[in-house]
C-alpha cells in the first residue's frame, strides 16, 4: 500500500517564516571538567612554536592562567603573558598586545576569562594579521584577513565571547565602545571548563549571569534570528533563569555552575549569529563613555527595553515567559508584559541587583550622548522595534 499524501494545512501553505536565507557559524568546542588542560594539546595542533596568553590579574590570581601556562609547557610551547586587560578593553591595550605579540614572535594566542581578555585577544589578532588599528575594523564583516589561531578559554558565564563573531573594544578617543562583528573573531576552538566559574564572586556571578539572559532573549527577539537560532535561546533562557540564584548562593556547586555555562554557550550560539537588540546597544554606550560594567548596564536595562520592545513581538516574549516557568499561555497581550516585566525585576533583585543606573555614575547630562551613541550601534539594527534617539533618552531616564 502506498503511503497516504501528505497535504500541507491552509496555514503551512501561507506562512512563509522561517524560509529567510539565515547562516549559522560556530566554532569547535569542547566541554566538560578539565577542558582548559587541553590548551597544550591544541596549540601543539596548531603548529605553534609560542603562545601569547592574554588574560587579567583577576585571573591570574585565580590560577586558572597558571593552569594553561602549565598545559603549553607540557608541550613544550613556552607562554608569553599579557595581564594588562582592564574590565572594558581598549584599543591602546590592544595595541600593547600587538606589540608584545610580535616581539616575542608569538604565532598564537590563549585567551583566558571572561569577555574582556576574549574580545582583547581577537582584537589583537585581527589587528597584528592586517597591520592596522583595531579601530578601523569597527563594523560588520570589515575585517580582510583573519587573526593567527586562537583559543579561548571562558572562565564566566555570560559573554559567550568564546563562540561568537563579536568583538567590543573601546574607543578611548572617542569614550566609545565599537563592535567588531565577523566571523575572523571567532575563536578556532573554545576550551569551556565550567569549573573555572567556581572562583567568580557573587556580584561577578549575578552580572554576567544576566548577561547571558540578555543575549538570549535579544536573540530571540531579534529580526535576524532564525528556527536555529530560536532553540538555542529558548533553551539558554531556561538554563539561566532556573539556575542563577543557586549558583551566586552556592558557588562551589558544580550542578548549578554547569547549567549557568551551558546557558551561556546557548546563548552565545544564539547571538552571534541572531545579532542583540536595544538592551546591548545601550548598554555599550554606557560602558563606553562612563567605563561601567557591562553586565551590569544590561541588568539595569532589561526591563525598560523589554517593556519598549513587547508590542512589536508579544508572542516571543510570551514564549520567553513559558520558558522562565511562568503560565502566560492564556494571559492576555498587557497581563503578559506585566508578568514577565515582575519576573525579570524579581530575578535581578533576587540577584542583588537593585539600584538603578544613577547609582553607578551616570549623570542627567549624559543622556542626550548616551542615545545618540546607542542609536549608531550595530545591535540597534536588530532590535524587534524601531526606535529614535529622544526614545532612547527616555528608556535612560526611566532606568535612572
Amino acid at each position: 500500500m502506498s503511503p497516504p499524501k501528505l497535504v500541507p494545512s491552509a496555514k503551512a501553505s501561507t506562512d512563509e517564516s522561517g524560509l529567510e536565507l539565515r547562516k549559522f557559524l560556530a566554532p569547535e568546542f569542547v566541554y566538560g571538567r578539565d577542558a582548559l588542560n587541553l590548551a597544550g594539546r591544541y596549540a601543539r595542533n596548531f603548529g605553534a612554536k609560542r603562545a601569547l596568553l592574554v588574560t587579567d590579574p583577576g585571573v591570574v590570581a585565580t590560577g586558572w592562567a597558571d593552569k594553561v601556562i602549565a598545559s603549553l609547557k607540557a608541550e613544550k610551547i613556552p607562554a608569553v603573558v599579557f595581564h594588562g586587560v582592564a574590565p572594558n578593553p581598549t584599543d591602546h591595550q590592544v595595541a600593547e598586545g600587538v606589540e608584545l605579540y610580535q616581539e616575542s614572535g608569538c604565532d598564537l594566542i590563549v585567551a583566558v576569562g571572561g569577555g574582556s581578555p576574549m574580545d582583547c585577544a581577537k582584537g589583537i589578532g585581527i589587528a597584528y594579521a592586517n597591520r592596522r588599528s583595531v579601530l578601523e575594523f569597527e563594523g560588520v564583516d570589515e575585517v580582510p584577513l583573519p587573526g593567527p589561531p586562537l583559543v579561548c578559554i571562558p572562565t564566566t558565564a555570560g559573554s559567550s565571547a568564546d563562540v561568537s563573531q563579536f568583538s567590543i573594544i573601546t574607543d578611548t578617543a572617542r569614550n566609545l565602545k565599537i563592535a567588531i562583528i565577523s566571523k575572523t573573531v571567532v575563536p578556532d576552538v573554545a576550551l569551556i571548563d565550567p569549573s573555572t566559574t567556581t572562583t567568580m564572586p557573587s556580584e561577578l556571578t549575578a552580572a554576567t549571569g544576566i548577561d547571558a539572559l540578555v543575549h538570549a532573549m535579544e536573540a530571540y527577539v531579534s529580526n535576524a534570528s532564525s528556527p536555529v537560532t530560536d532553540i538555542h535561546a529558548l533553551a539558554a533562557v531556561q538554563h539561566v533563569t532556573g539556575n542563577l540564584i543557586h549558583a551566586i548562593e552556592e558557588p562551589l556547586n558544580l550542578r548549578y555552575r554547569n547549567e549557568m555555562m551551558t546557558g551561556s554557550l546557548l546563548a552565545g550560539l544564539a547571538f552571534s549569529n541572531a545579532s542583540l537588540g536595544l538592551v546591548h546597544a545601550m548598554a555599550h554606550s554606557l560602558g563606553g563613555l562612563l567605563d561601567l560594567p557591562h553586565g551590569m548596564c544590561n541588568a539595569l536595562l532589561l526591563e525598560r527595553v523589554v517593556a519598549f520592545n513587547f508590542p512589536a513581538a508579544p508572542e516571543r516574549y510570551r514564549r520567553i515567559a513559558a520558558a522562565m516557568g511562568l503560565d502566560v499561555e492564556s494571559l492576555p497581550q498587557d497581563d503578559c508584559r506585566g508578568v514577565l516585566l515582575e519576573a525579570l525585576a524579581r530575578l535581578r533583585q533576587a540577584a542583588g541587583i537593585r539600584a538603578g543606573i544613577g547609582s553607578i555614575g551616570v549623570a542627567r547630562k549624559d543622556l542626550h550622548q548616551l542615545a545618540l551613541n546607542a542609536l549608531k550601534d550595530p545591535c540597534t539594527a536588530t532590535n524587534p522595534r524601531s526606535v529614535s534617539a529622544r526614545e532612547i533618552e527616555k528608556l535612560y531616564e526611566e532606568a535612572f
